[in-house]
C-alpha cells in the first residue's frame, strides 16, 4: 500500500515536470495586433497544485523551476546552438516563489472560496513575476517598468482566474458524481432496513406465538401432572421450555437488529414521491438485472404528509418487485398513490403473465408460490404473506383487483393516513 503511494507521488511529480515546460512552450495572443503573449505554464503549474494533494507545493516549485530552466536551454541549443543560461535561469525563482507562498498561504484548504483562490492565484502570479523580473534586472540588461509591471498583472488576472473556471468545473462535476453515488447508496439502506422491518414485524409476530404456545403447552403439562402421566408431562414442559428459548432468541434479534436500523440514523419519514421513486429506481435495476425491459409510469394525486419510510417501503417495494418477476421480458408497471379522505390507496399494476383462477384464492397463503428459479427450487412464498400481515397490524387491508382482460395483475392496497404519520 505505500509502495503504491510513493509511485502515485512520483508519477505526479514526473507529469508535472513534463507538462509544465511543454506548456510554457503554447503560447496565447489574446490581443490581436498587440505584442502581449500568454503562456500556458502557469495556469498548467497552478492546476496541477490545486488538483494534487501528492504534491507539495514548495518542492514542486524547486523542481518545477529547474526542469523549465533546463528544457528551454536544451531548446536553445537545438534550434540556436549555443546556451543562454542567464537569460533563462531568472525563471526559476517564479516558480520557486509561486510554490512556496502557494503553501504559506494554504490555497489547498480554500476549496470553499473559491473567489479567494482567484485573487490569491493573481497574487502568488505577480509575486512570483516581481521576483524574475528583479533577478533579470540584475542579471540582464532588462529593465523594470510600469508598463511592464500593469502587463503582468492583466495577465495575472487572465490566468488565474481561466485556471480557476476550469478547475471549479471539475470540482462541480466531482461533486455531482459524489451526490450521485451517496443518492445510491442511501436508496440500497433505505431498501435494506425497510427489509429489516418486515423481517423485525415477522420476528415480533414469532415471538407473540412462541409466547402464546409456550403458555399453552405448561397447560397441557399441568393437566397431564394431574392425571399422573410422567413421561408425557415432562415431554410436554421440554417442549414448553424450548419454546420460550425460541421466544427469548428472537427477541434478542429483534433487539439487535432495532439498533441496527438506529444506527444508520435514517430518516424515518419522507415525502411519497422520494419513496416511489426509490422504489421504481431500484427495481428498474433488478429488471435490468434479470435481462428485462419495464417501463414504470406513476401517478401521484391528492395532498400526502410525510409518510413512516420503511413501513411504506416495504410494502410496495415487496409487490413492485413481484410485479417485475411476473414480466417476461418486456412490460409495464403502473404505481398510482392517491389520497382519499383519511385513506391513501396504492395500486400496483403489471401486465405480466397475471394469476390464475385456482391460484387467486392461496397467494396470500405462508407457503404457497407459483414461482420456481432455473434448478427449479420452489421460492418461499413469503412475500405476499408478510405484505399483508404488515397491512392488517395496521389496520389497512390489500385486495387483488379484478381485470378485464386476463393477462396483468393488480393489487391495492388501502392504509389509514394516520397510521402511517408522525402522530400516528
Amino acid at each position: 500500500m505505500g509502495s503504491d503511494r510513493i509511485r502515485d507521488k512520483l508519477l505526479a511529480y514526473l507529469f508535472m515536470l513534463i507538462a509544465v515546460p511543454i506548456a510554457g512552450e503554447l503560447k496565447l495572443y489574446p490581443l490581436t495586433g498587440a505584442d502581449l503573449r500568454i503562456s500556458l505554464s502557469t495556469p498548467v503549474f497552478f492546476f496541477i497544485l490545486l488538483w494534487s494533494r501528492k504534491i507539495h507545493p514548495v518542492l514542486a516549485g524547486f523542481l518545477t523551476g529547474s526542469a523549465v530552466v533546463c528544457f528551454r536551454i536544451i531548446l536553445d541549443k537545438l534550434q540556436l546552438g549555443s546556451f543562454d543560461f542567464p537569460h533563462h535561469f531568472p525563471v526559476f525563482f517564479y516558480y520557486m516563489v509561486f510554490g512556496t507562498f502557494f503553501y504559506i498561504f494554504k490555497v489547498k484548504k480554500l476549496y470553499h472560496r473559491p473567489l479567494l483562490i482567484g485573487l490569491l492565484g493573481m497574487v502568488l502570479e505577480i509575486m512570483g513575476n516581481f521576483s524574475e523580473m528583479i533577478i533579470r534586472h540584475y542579471t540582464t540588461e532588462m529593465k523594470m517598468t510600469a508598463s511592464g509591471f500593469l502587463i503582468i498583472v492583466g495577465v495575472a488576472i487572465i490566468r488565474s482566474f481561466f485556471v480557476l473556471g476550469f478547475f471549479n468545473t471539475i470540482l462541480v462535476r466531482e461533486t455531482r458524481l459524489a451526490e450521485e453515488q451517496q443518492r445510491k447508496r442511501t436508496e440500497e439502506v433505505l431498501l435494506l432496513v425497510s427489509n429489516l422491518y418486515v423481517e423485525m414485524f415477522q420476528l415480533e409476530k414469532s415471538a407473540k406465538n412462541a409466547e402464546e404456545l409456550t403458555s399453552t403447552c405448561y397447560a397441557i403439562y399441568r393437566d397431564l401432572k394431574t392425571m399422573n402421566n410422567q413421561n408425557h408431562a415432562q415431554t410436554m414442559l421440554k417442549i414448553a421450555g424450548e419454546l420460550h428459548e425460541i421466544k427469548k432468541d428472537n427477541q434478542r434479534i429483534y433487539a439487535g437488529l432495532s439498533k441496527l436500523m438506529a444506527k444508520e440514523k435514517l430518516n424515518d419519514f419522507m415525502n411519497i414521491r422520494e419513496i416511489i421513486s426509490v422504489v421504481t429506481i431500484s427495481n428498474n435495476n433488478y429488471a435490468e438485472l434479470l435481462g428485462k425491459t419495464i417501463d414504470f409510469q406513476v401517478s401521484i394525486s391528492g395532498e400526502h404528509p410525510e409518510y413512516r419510510t420503511f413501513i411504506l417501503l416495504s410494502l410496495i417495494n415487496n409487490l413492485v418487485s413481484n410485479a417485475v418477476e411476473a414480466i417476461l421480458q418486456e412490460g409495464q408497471i403502473v404505481l398510482m398513490v392517491e389520497r382519499v379522505q383519511d385513506l391513501v390507496k396504492i395500486s400496483i399494476k403489471d401486465n405480466g403473465e397475471g394469476i390464475s383462477e385456482k391460484n387467486k384464492m392461496y397467494i396470500f397463503e405462508p407457503g404457497f408460490t407459483t414461482k420456481f428459479d432455473q434448478a427449479g427450487i420452489a421460492s418461499n412464498g413469503i412475500g405476499l404473506s408478510y405484505t399483508k400481515n404488515v397491512i392488517e397490524n395496521l389496520g389497512g387491508n390489500i385486495n387483488l383487483i379484478p381485470s378485464a382482460k386476463a393477462e396483468g395483475t393488480t393489487f391495492e392496497i388501502q392504509l389509514s393516513v394516520d397510521k402511517l404519520m408522525k402522530k400516528g
